[in-house]
């Protein structure tokens, strides 16, 4: 379970009691039934359970933001003063995300911030479902999609468990053919289940360990973000040697791109399991060699929306040099934003704005030149950005990048960071090879060549299709048994 919020407690995927209650039951139900129409049902019936789990006023919310979606659509689709409409349900879902995850920042701009908005919880998900509404009305906007006749469709579409927390962000005409063709779904148990099981690994086995070495280095979370600690967090981060340092945001961004890669694994794990094709999120961004190229590669839904709903729509690139970098300037402002309402998120997305100019009008045709170099300036330019990300006190932020190139006079090494890295020499590289292409590139290769021999192929297909998801789920299960550690980061996004 993970908590939220003010206390609020949230079913997530790799809890037991998600895995062996919720999705079993989920499925029997899904089996059980022979029509589109009544497995939607069934499906909508359980996406309402599972965001209402933690926080049930909330799913008011979400329903509220589906029925004005849905109503805007299909008065777009009419005709009549389209414009008017679109933009009715753009300013009425950003109104709402705006109150819920931004009164705080924008109150700050004018004063002290009144108890009342520090007093207001953030909707889980709001982000994901806020943005997926606002594609489906663009696109039948443009055309490109036709609106649904149905309000329990478009509910459907916004809140399906799978995906409604924490993405992929998926649009409504790409998956609108199979939710809501009529036509019987094709069930993809095998890689279905085999996707889900080694995103549940990736997570349990992997992630949180790299979380909870993260915490113990270079603060928790929770601690973190409390303004009372502020003097020994800092003194915390300024004394911390510089192996403790490096090691510490090392963890953090191995323990960011698995837990959300994961999540992602997870749903669309879960969607092939039933007939739907969720797109892909990730593709492992840490070998990227350009900022550029690490952002089309990380939470690659997020990006697209930007491109083609915000960047796209401002002129793109195919506009003067100065307006292009204004319109690149508005992305990654509003990219920053959307993470979080607090200033470090608008500085870590200019953060990348600012590499990403550098990049186009500096050093693309030096990166070009030499690989392994600009691997590594990549690597260092993101491991800063998380350093941003991470402290929502930039004070605390710097002390950190300060200690990562001893200039707080701190040691190079502490027996407590030796100590560190000697008992986590298995995770490091195990987490470090799983943010790589490598076992892909592997299977890929192998794969063909084992199913021409007689025989091998289906030995292959069971080991890699039922014995390995069942051995990862039973080592998975027992892990968590116990475990108190099991966040997922961008649930609070």
């Amino acid at each position: 379970m993970l908590k939220f919020g003010f206390g609020v407690q949230h079913m997530v995927f790799s809890s037991l009691i998600f895995l062996y209650g919720f999705f079993s039951l989920s499925l029997l139900g899904y089996s059980l039934c022979r029509t589109q129409r009544a497995q939607n049902t069934v499906l909508l019936i359980f996406s309402l359970i599972f965001y209402a789990w933690g926080e049930p006023k909330y799913v008011l919310l979400l329903m509220f933001m589906a029925l004005t979606s849905w109503f805007c659509a299909l008065r777009v689709e009419a005709g009549k003063a389209r414009r008017l409409w679109v933009a009715a349900a753009a300013v009425i879902d950003i109104a709402l995300i705006g109150w819920f995850k931004y009164a705080g920042l924008v109150c700050s701009i004018f004063g002290e911030v009144p108890a009342f908005v520090r007093n207001i919880a953030l909707p889980i998900g709001i982000s994901f479902y806020t943005f997926q509404l606002l594609t489906y009305v663009v696109d039948v906007y443009r055309g490109e999609a036709q609106a649904q006749k149905s309000y329990a469709n478009v509910l459907l579409y916004a809140a399906l468990f799978h995906q409604c927390i924490a993405g992929p962000i998926v649009r409504y005409k790409t998956i609108d053919q199979e939710l809501f063709s009529g036509q019987p779904r094709q069930a993809e148990w095998a890689p279905g289940v085999s996707r889900f099981c080694a995103g549940l690994a990736k997570k349990v086995l992997l992630a949180n360990p790299c979380g909870a070495l993260a915490e113990s280095l270079i603060l928790a979370e929770r601690a973190a973000s409390d303004p009372s600690m502020f003097a020994e967090n800092l003194k915390a981060l300024s004394t911390l040697s510089v192996q403790g340092a490096w090691l510490g945001i090392i963890a953090y961004a191995l323990h960011i791109y698995l837990d959300f890669s994961a999540y992602s694994d997870m749903a669309i794990g879960m969607g092939r399991m039933i007939g739907l094709h969720y797109p892909e999120n990730f593709n492992y961004p840490y070998i990227s060699r350009t900022v550029t190229e690490f952002w089309r590669r990380w939470h690659i839904s997020l990006g697209t929306f930007f491109r083609d709903y915000v960047y796209i729509p401002l002129g793109g690139s195919r506009c003067s040099a100065p307006r292009a970098v204004f319109n690149t300037f508005v992305v990654w402002a509003l990219t920053g934003l959307w993470h979080g309402a607090s200033w470090n998120f608008v500085l870590w997305g200019l953060w990348f704005f600012l590499f990403l100019m550098l990049e186009r009008f500096v050093l693309k045709k030096w990166l070009e030149k030499v690989p392994v170099v600009s691997n590594l300036y990549l690597l260092l330019v993101v491991l800063v950005g998380w350093v941003i990300f991470r402290f929502s006190d930039v004070r605390l932020g710097l002390a950190l990048v300060k200690s990562m190139f001893g200039l707080n006079g701190n040691a190079l090494t502490s027996f407590t960071s030796q100590m560190q890295l000697e008992s986590h020499m298995f995770l490091l590289p195990v987490a470090i090879l799983a943010s790589t292409p490598l076992m892909k590139t592997l299977k890929l290769r192998f794969e063909p060549l084992v199913h021409q021999r007689s025989g091998a192929g289906i030995v292959w297909d069971v080991v890699l299709y039922s014995v390995i998801p069942v051995a990862l789920l039973l080592i998975c299960t027992a892990c968590l048994v116990g475990d108190s550690y099991n966040p997922f980061i961008y649930f609070q996004f």
